[in-house]
């Protein structure tokens, strides 16, 4: 399996500027259904961090880079990314993830 046939697993995380929490939230959430819709796209789920209101993850799953800059490249993404400056106390940090491999143990009983 070559590395380009893995897919891409990231977690955007998004914070909101002070007292932006709601439209921040309102504008990451109509992000969600066409997101999911996209070709390519496997996963697109939105978190709020419980400890820290108005701390978004996105945890997102693509076929390749390609579908990721598919993604950032759609209406949908650029229309909210128009409002970077109005909704976000920091840019977008990207945090890509590889999955570590799990092995099955036999019993030991």
């Amino acid at each position: 399996m070559s590395p380009r046939s893995h897919p891409l697993v990231a977690l955007a995380c998004v914070r909101a500027k002070p007292a932006r929490r709601q439209a921040l939230q309102e504008a990451l959430t109509a992000l969600v259904e066409p997101s999911r819709a996209e070709d390519g796209c496997f996963d697109y789920s939105l978190f709020e961090l419980l400890e820290e209101p108005g701390t978004f993850y996105v945890r997102e799953t693509w076929a390749d880079r390609e579908a990721l800059d598919f993604h950032m490249a759609t209406p949908h993404f650029q229309a909210f990314a128009a409002r970077f400056a109005e909704l976000l106390a920091e840019p977008i940090r990207l945090i890509p993830l590889r999955e570590v491999p799990v092995t099955a143990t036999a019993d030991p009983a």
